[in-house]
């Protein structure tokens, strides 16, 4: 309890960090207004983040209205052990887990997601809100988006179908500090309803931390550094489990945004490396991983006549 305390502290005392631009307060009671005229009140600023996800951990952005966002994100093996090395070409020959899935703009600021993680063969849902934006002026110091999605396992051995089911519900905070850094943080609350694994002493809830940055290099490149620590007692104590760590680049290409990442986290999902990620970059368990994010705009274009 007093790790998860020092948490929400921590998250409160970003927040409030930004609150305050020169003059400029962003208090309690002007939050209430911010949810409807922000943008007719206040310029909104360009996006903190390229895409709508980074190595592990979603950002604040969402797919714009009537756009399709298409994603394959895939990890090889184990680039050491004795199953990386020459034998696997560094983990090459060898798949730890795919996702496809599809992230749809009904709003500006709101995205239905669904995919299937190789995983448990996981189907994922989630909605993701964005309900604050920041703003060019400093009136709104920070993005703020909302979260929630839920998973099924459909094979396996199960007792009931409720078992079946995970759900994970998040707040992700970010900050365009300036034209080349963007940093964001969010507490995430993971609940597997049979906890993974399925051990004595794990249990089926939990909360975690999110940390992600990204360092922009040039109009076309940016770095890219993913932290995850879950505040649970058994993965903190059983020596069974590692925090997801990565590194990656990120490469936009007009319609493409390609990311190439090393961590050692074999899981896509959220909810899977999360709850179970026993991998450790000191026993050479890291591998190669890449994201392909493919935008389709479905909105009608005006027509044109050049003479």
């Amino acid at each position: 309890m007093k790790k998860i305390f020092t948490t929400i502290v921590s998250i409160l005392g970003f927040i409030g960090a930004f609150a305050q631009q020169g003059n400029k307060t962003l208090s309690a009671d002007s939050m209430l207004n911010l949810m409807s005229n922000t943008e007719t009140q206040h310029e909104k600023i360009l996006p903190a983040f390229n895409a709508t996800r980074l190595i592990f951990s979603p950002t604040t952005e969402t797919v714009k209205k009537n756009n399709l966002n298409f994603l394959i994100i895939h990890r090889f093996g184990d680039m050491g052990t004795a199953f990386g090395g020459f034998r696997t070409f560094f983990g090459l020959d060898a798949v730890s887990d795919v996702y496809l899935g599809f992230e749809y703009g009904f709003t500006d600021d709101f995205q239905v997601s669904v995919g299937r993680n190789s995983i448990g063969q996981m189907g994922e849902s989630q909605f993701k809100w964005a309900f604050l934006h920041q703003s060019t002026d400093g009136y709104v110091p920070f993005n703020l988006t909302l979260l929630a999605g839920d998973g099924i396992r459909p094979y396996g051995n199960f007792t009931s179908f409720g078992d079946r089911l995970s759900y994970i519900a998040e707040i992700i905070v970010s900050r365009k500090f300036s034209r080349t850094f963007s940093f964001e943080v969010s507490p995430v609350y993971v609940r597997d309803n049979q906890p993974l694994p399925f051990v004595a002493g794990n249990p089926p809830g939990f909360f975690a931390l999110s940390t992600a940055f990204r360092w922009k290099l040039t109009r076309r490149m940016s770095l890219l550094a993913d932290y995850e620590h879950p505040f649970s007692s058994y993965r903190n104590n059983s020596g069974n489990f590692e925090d997801p760590l990565g590194f990656g680049a990120e490469f936009e290409t007009g319609g493409h945004v390609f990311t190439l990442n090393i961590t050692n986290a074999r899981a896509i999902s959220q909810i899977n490396l999360l709850s179970n990620s026993p991998s450790s970059y000191g026993r050479g368990q890291f591998r190669l991983g890449f994201t392909i994010s493919r935008m389709f705009d479905f909105n009608k274009k005006k027509n044109s006549n050049n003479y």
